[in-house]
């Protein structure tokens, strides 16, 4: 796989997946060591003439404190205005919370230096050169998940972050280097930098806040939560077509006109794609060429209502999916440093820190993701009620004496829960703000907080999924036994994911069995959340031998 190479092309929501999962290599061009090498020269044009004695304007962030203090009072000495930026670095070093997740953190480590190469921000090379390095050498920095409003940047913690990427001019302390992760342990930046082999950077003037000043880690989270969501989103329409056939489902509600008729993309897409996922299914009655048998030929909403609920969220990824790759290649810092204004301060303060769409994108990407989750649940419902199913045993499983067995009973509790939890998550956190900083930053984002939330009712809502997974293959093949199907008579596309279920091991070394008693369902659960997570149930379909 080639390398990412900021500065030379446009980051997609891919090239960020690659290098923060998938570890694919990345690197600085010469047009990104070109175009910073403008702004960069600006800044050190002030030091150069206040280490000089000659009068300097005061310049945010570069020769003034921050937030309200910015006018307080205007610094005369260089050595002031770099002792200022790693002052700002262990200041806002101050969050709580459990670790964020590796890639989590090599996401934001990407959109940074992405952020600092656009040439906007007044720094070195060196400092964006330092995060990718840390990239390809492994370097993992423990970043707490609370702190940022959204606004001013996530400063907290990218200020972690800086804490292992830079150092004090003088004495250098262990225990104020940040920490990193080596395996399960942690050690200090300083440990962690010289095992990697990479110099800490002392910072210049405005560097302190051009490492922070950002909404990094609001977008890595918007940007992975979205990354998932599509895969869960594209996996829930092949369940639902599963479930559709397993229950003897109608396919008039799939016929091309009735979408057309309403006109939204996403609707007539996965309408689509379930005509495509049934089309050789010989258990769904009637479609747009076929008179149906059973009359009258209409399911309940959760089956027959899956492309008006499942379009909207299709279109709603897309929408998000535009404002994630629009932030993965911004710069988001302050002030900017716009050397082509005509006027003699090129320093622009302005207010690209905040993060508003981030915040407004992950609210509703939780809001639209919690709905794929809610029509599961009832789907899932269905397939273990007897008076609903059309014919199949209660809680999917034929014991020899009714009432020895729960079956998936309890499956569907797990899935009423987790969807319950989702409709809290999905509370929009950008109506949300609390003035900070001396009511100069008076309203602020909290897209850290949407981010956070959206990416857990996204794995809320894959694990419900999964369970529909593993149910509705019961549920079919207890209809093919009980009816006597052959498997001709099921669709290609769940024969090829019943193939796959089937075959999947589980943590105790067998596979993924048909239920015929009780056993303990936690390892079939975690094998199909891994099924639905990496995206072979998708693999399996999209490669399925054509009937």
């Amino acid at each position: 796989m080639t390398e990412v190479i900021l500065g030379a092309q446009r980051l997609t929501l891919e090239d960020l997946v690659d290098v923060s999962r998938g570890r694919r290599g990345i690197a600085l061009s010469d047009r990104a060591l070109e175009t910073m090498e403008p702004s960069a020269r600006w800044v050190a044009g002030l030091t150069d003439a206040m280490r000089a004695g000659r009068p300097v304007d005061a310049v945010y962030s570069v020769n003034t404190g921050f937030g309200s203090l910015a006018g307080k009072q205007a610094f005369e000495k260089v050595e002031d205005a770099e002792e200022l930026s790693r002052r700002l670095i262990v200041s806002n070093a101050c969050g709580t919370g459990d670790p964020l997740p590796e890639d989590t953190v090599r996401a934001a480590m990407v959109i940074r230096a992405a952020s600092l190469a656009r040439g906007y921000s007044g720094v070195r090379p060196e400092l964006p050169q330092l995060l990718v390095d840390m990239l390809q050498r492994g370097v993992f920095p423990v970043i707490p998940q609370y702190g940022s409003l959204g606004a001013s940047g996530d400063l907290i913690q990218l200020a972690h972050l800086a804490l292992v990427m830079t150092r004090p001019a003088g004495e250098d302390i262990a225990a104020d280097s940040g920490e990193v992760f080596r395996g399960t342990e942690r050690v200090s930046g300083v440990q962690a930098m010289q095992e990697a082999g990479l110099e800490r950077i002392v910072l210049g003037a405005k560097e302190g806040l051009a490492a922070t000043n950002g909404t990094s880690f609001s977008c890595a989270h918007a940007a992975l939560a979205l990354a998932d969501a599509e895969v869960v989103l594209k996996t829930a329409q092949i369940t639902a077509a599963i479930s559709i056939e397993a229950m003897r489902g109608f396919g008039d509600a799939f016929i091309p006109q009735i979408h057309e008729a309403r006109g939204h993309r996403g609707q007539i897409a996965v309408a689509a794609r379930l005509r495509e996922l049934l089309s050789d299914s010989g258990l769904v009655d009637g479609d747009a060429d076929t008179d149906p048998v059973r009359n009258p030929p209409q399911d309940a909403y959760s089956l027959r209502c899956t492309p008006q609920v499942l379009g909207p969220v299709l279109d709603a990824l897309e929408f998000v999916r535009g404002i994630v790759e629009t932030e993965i290649n911004a710069a988001t810092d302050n002030p900017l440093i716009i050397t082509e204004l005509p006027r003699s301060l090129k320093a622009a303060s302005g207010g690209n820190f905040h993060g508003e769409y981030l915040a407004m994108a992950s609210d509703l990407l939780a809001m639209t993701m919690s709905e794929v989750g809610n029509i599961a649940e009832r789907r899932v419902f269905r397939l273990t009620d007897s008076s609903l199913n059309r014919g199949l045993p209660d809680y999917l499983v034929d014991s020899e004496k009714v009432g020895m067995d729960c079956g998936y009973m309890l499956p569907q509790y797990l899935a009423a829960a987790l969807v319950s939890e989702c409709k809290t998550l999905a509370h929009p956190d950008s109506v949300d703000s609390i003035p900070s900083s001396a009511n100069q930053e008076d309203h602020v984002s909290m897209a850290n907080n949407a981010g956070l939330h959206a990416r857990a009712v996204v794995r809320n809502v894959r694990d419900v999924i999964a369970i529909e997974l593993l149910m509705a293959c019961q549920a079919l093949e207890l209809r093919m036994q009980r009816e006597d199907v052959p498997r001709s008579e099921i669709s290609s596309a769940a024969r090829a994911v019943l193939d796959l279920v089937r075959a999947t091991p589980t943590a105790t070394g067998r596979t993924i069995p048909f239920l015929t008693q009780d056993v303990v369902l936690k390892p079939l659960l975690d094998a199909a959340v891994d099924l639905v997570a990496s995206g072979a149930v998708l693999t399996a379909v999209d490669e399925r031998p054509q009937s």
